[in-house]
């Protein structure tokens, strides 16, 4: 079938099973919206305010359900706008398939107007990225970049589309594996590009570079001495730890990471990125871990003598100094990133490949039961507990505000945050009961991603009520994205932690900078209420914890509706986030 380029466009990605695109339009993809609204019973596009929401929509779509998120956005300041969301998705390993227009190729290279070498610009963002220049590779190079994207440890891509190879013909050769029914043989790949057939379950919508990369990421990548040497670590241990991460959530590894932690008697401790991954009523949890982990945590890593890194990357954040972080201990480092073994920490040893086949190999190499010598010293540091961290009084607290809007949210729903001190609030103390529930940008540290990635997570699952956790500085920088809430009647709960202040970087300012609060303190407008009516949302105050919980019953039945609902709840601007590790010192010296 001949089709113009953008025709093959849309084509490829419901073959790839895509429903929903966030973007905006302009100039160099007029052709793709084209067909966007030709096809627009087939393919859903959502219009943002700001393309890099549209990419930290994309993000919270995959980060919530597991699949690609796929966002689009014309060339130039187009693309640009894309590159924080694209690096947002990139040190979480998110799988956002970016898709930019570019001037005409024969105008490429010659500061053509709205052109930018956006290749380039994402070469180190990005697991890979594509200029198509020839039609008739189009189809093919979406399906590569959706298993670059999602294979391995899965991460951003990005397909750049001159205009032109939009409007030219091409051959449109659809890969119909699966409506055969259940593969019943696979055949051989062959080098012509138009090949279609019955291909192994899950593949049958790749092409055959696609079905390439996905046979390299089958093959196994550690061995039966891998293992081995595992097991013989774990048997000697006598205080284990599990440190986990995003990866074991990535790998749907969490019921395996609970029987293992089960199986060996270890308390666990998660990075941000694993928040979810482990539960949090459970007698071994032990907390965040790091710059602003739990007292038992921390004083466990330091304790310990056998430390299992599944599917964690050692960041800073949570190893402060490297030297000093679980050094009387063997560390094992379980992940599916070679790259990141002895990368920050060094490893005894390593077991590299998925984490889930990992831990479920461990697990039948492992005795049932392991004792360790832990005693009662968690129990003693889990009770060790900031004051800071207790309300209680009328003047509305943090924990306060989250743990009374979780129970009123339930344990399926999804909660975004932007970043800064709401983030790690929210992390500490609301009660995740599962896996892609909590949505936040760990490694960059992107203030303005919530929204956009609650509008994304709402999107991939309707029937979830969807909630955003945001400071007032954070907020100012995506609140344009009430318009499209209101656009297209997505009902999200929006809690503004609201101290007035930049309260992350002023909380640094008190206790290093002797006070010295510069340009954190914005007192600027707007009101936050009035902002949201402007909008067409309904918006409230909270300033003690009875207007809390007046405002939180009303904005509930306000989403029960099917409608958003904002609630600016004022706390005082010298709360902190408490434990805290400063700068440079060992991760057990907290401040508390």
């Amino acid at each position: 079938m001949q089709y113009i380029g953008a025709r093959i466009l849309i084509e490829a990605l419901i073959e790839q099973g895509v429903d929903t695109v966030f973007g905006y339009p302009g100039g160099a993809v007029l052709f793709i919206y084209d067909e966007l609204y030709k096809h627009r019973d087939r393919i859903r596009h959502i219009l943002v305010g700001h393309e890099q929401h549209a990419a930290h929509a994309a993000d919270g779509y995959a980060r919530s359900s597991g699949k690609a998120g796929v966002c689009i956005a014309t060339s130039g300041p187009g693309a640009t706008n894309l590159v924080t969301g694209i690096a947002t998705a990139a040190m979480d390993s998110v799988p956002v398939v970016a898709i930019t227009g570019n001037v005409s190729t024969h105008l490429l290279g010659k500061d053509s107007f709205q052109e930018v070498d956006i290749a380039g610009i994402t070469m180190p963002i990005v697991k890979h990225n594509w200029i198509v220049t020839d039609v008739n590779a189009l189809a093919e190079t979406v399906r590569e970049a959706f298993t670059v994207a999602r294979s391995g440890r899965p991460g951003p891509v990005l397909i750049d589309i001159p205009k032109d190879i939009t409007a030219a013909l091409g051959e449109w050769i659809p890969l119909e594996g699966r409506r055969h029914g259940p593969a019943k043989q696979t055949q051989p790949i062959s080098e012509d590009k138009t090949v279609t057939g019955i291909f192994s379950e899950g593949e049958e919508f790749l092409g055959v570079r696609a079905r390439r990369l996905a046979e390299r990421n089958r093959r196994p990548t550690f061995t039966d001495g891998d293992i081995d040497r595992a097991v013989t670590m774990f048997k000697a241990a006598k205080r284990p730890l599990i440190y986990a991460g995003g990866g074991v959530i990535l790998s749907d590894a969490c019921g395996e990471l609970k029987e293992l932690a089960e199986r060996i008697n270890a308390p666990v401790a998660l990075s941000l990125m694993g928040v979810g991954s482990f539960p949090r009523d459970h007698r071994l949890y032990t907390g965040l871990i790091g710059m602003h982990g739990t007292v038992a945590s921390n004083k466990a890593v330091q304790k310990t003598d056998f430390l299992v890194a599944v599917g964690a990357r050692f960041s800073d954040r949570v190893t402060s100094r490297a030297d000093h972080f679980a050094k009387g201990a063997k560390v094992l480092h379980i992940d599916i990133d070679p790259a990141e073994v002895n990368k920050n920490v060094g490893a005894d040893s390593w077991v590299v490949g998925d984490v889930k086949k990992i831990v479920t190999k461990l697990l039948k190499a492992l005795p049932q039961c392991i004792k360790t010598e832990w005693g009662d010293d968690i129990e003693k540091w889990k009770e060790k507990v900031p004051k800071a961290h207790h309300s209680g009084n009328s003047t509305l607290h943090p924990r306060f505000i989250i743990e009374e809007t979780a129970k009123r949210l339930g344990k399926d729903a999804i909660v975004a945050t932007d970043v800064g001190q709401h983030q790690i609030w929210t992390a500490q103390f609301y009660p995740f009961a599962r896996p892609r529930s909590f949505l936040s940008s760990g490694g960059l540290g992107t203030m303005g991603f919530g929204l956009g990635a609650a509008i994304g997570a709402k999107l991939a699952n309707p029937k979830r009520t969807t909630a955003l956790f945001t400071g007032d500085g954070s907020f100012r920088m995506n609140c344009g994205e009430l318009a499209t809430l209101i656009r297209y009647r997505i009902p999200i709960l929006i809690v503004i932690i609201n101290n007035s202040v930049l309260g992350m970087v002023r909380q640094w300012q008190t206790l290093f900078y002797e006070e010295r609060y510069s340009e954190t303190t914005p007192d600027r407008p707007p009101d936050f209420v009035k902002l949201a009516y402007a909008y067409g949302i309904k918006g409230y105050l909270a300033e003690n914890e009875k207007t809390f919980v007046e405002t939180i019953d009303t904005a509930m039945k306000d989403l029960a509706s099917g409608l958003s609902a904002l609630i600016d709840a004022r706390i005082n601007k010298d709360e902190k986030v408490l434990p805290m590790v400063p700068g440079g010192r060992p991760i057990d010296e907290q401040i508390l």
